[in-house]
This record gives C-alpha cells, structure tokens and sequence, in this order.
C-alpha cells in the first residue's frame, strides 16, 4: 500500500514544509517494514477560477487525478470527524492495508476547502477541531498522523496511549 499525501497548493520553504518533510520521510522509513511501500507528498496548483465552487471543482478533479483505483480517499474538511483517536485511525489504516487497497490517499484542500466531491468520495472525512488552521499545518499535523498510525502499529514507544 502507498501512502499519499494529496494537498492544494504549494508548501513554501521555511518550518512547516521541513517539517512535513521530516514526518514524511519517517513514515515512509517505517513503513516499509509494515506493507507501506511509500508516503509521498504531491502538491496540486491552486485553481485561478473566479467563483470559488469553480476553484474548488479543479481542485477536486486535480486531487483524484492521484487516486489509484480501488485506493482509499481519506479527506481533511472542517465538516470531519473530530472524535477519531489516534489508535482508532491506526486500526482503520491496518484494515485498509490488510485489505490489499493499492493506496491511501489523504487530501487537504485549499483555501476554498474541499469540494463536495470530494467528500462523497472519501471514506473518512477527519478534522482537526472547529478551529481555522492554516493549510500548511493542516499538511504537517496530517502526515504526523500518518506516522503515529504507523508507530502505533510497530508497537514503537512514540505513542504511549492513554493512562489507565
């Protein structure tokens, strides 16, 4: 299974694109020796359509563009689920891997969001809270998941649970 990391707009240099990087490459170190084939990162241009729902149609019709058939559309929207703890989303990842789905693929909108398309297509559809967040954070807290998902099923001590 690969893991994708579908995102519109470009991350500029500077901490959150180092960060992004970082989580990236840690995922895709671990897991390798979990059935994970890759974890790569593909930025997709922001539409230039005037109407906002325009925008966020290429968007959405640029973010499938990398869904391998039979793959997994994971989408963060502000409209998702908050209430999915970390060990949840493991399972859900394992399911899906065990599954023999070609790939999952986690997309992150645009200034505009996520078209409706879109979260039709996925899923799951994640959130990080009510709060606005910036997208290049968005990126980097997803791509951390990722990898917690991936500790977790390592049984690496990045990931303690809860106390009991």
């Amino acid at each position: 299974m690969r893991l994708i990391l579908a995102a519109v707009g470009r991350l500029k240099a500077g901490p959150e694109r180092e960060l992004a990087s970082r989580y990236r490459d840690r995922a895709a170190q671990l897991g390798r020796g979990l059935g994970f084939a890759s974890c790569d990162s593909i930025e997709v241009a922001e539409s230039r359509a005037r109407r906002a729902l325009d925008r966020c149609a290429e968007e959405a019709a640029a973010l499938t563009g990398h869904m391998p058939p039979g793959g997994v559309l994971v989408a963060y929207d502000e409209r998702g689920r908050a209430d999915i703890g970390s060990e949840a989303l493991a399972e859900r990842v394992a399911a899906w891997r065990d599954a023999a789905r070609p790939a999952l693929v986690v997309a992150v909108g645009g200034p505009d969001g996520l078209d409706a398309s879109i979260r039709t297509k996925a899923e799951l559809i994640l959130s990080f809270g009510a709060a606005t967040l910036p997208h290049g954070l968005v990126r980097v807290l997803a791509l951390e998941q990722l990898y917690r998902s991936l500790t977790i099923l390592s049984g690496h001590p990045y990931h303690r649970g809860e106390a009991g």
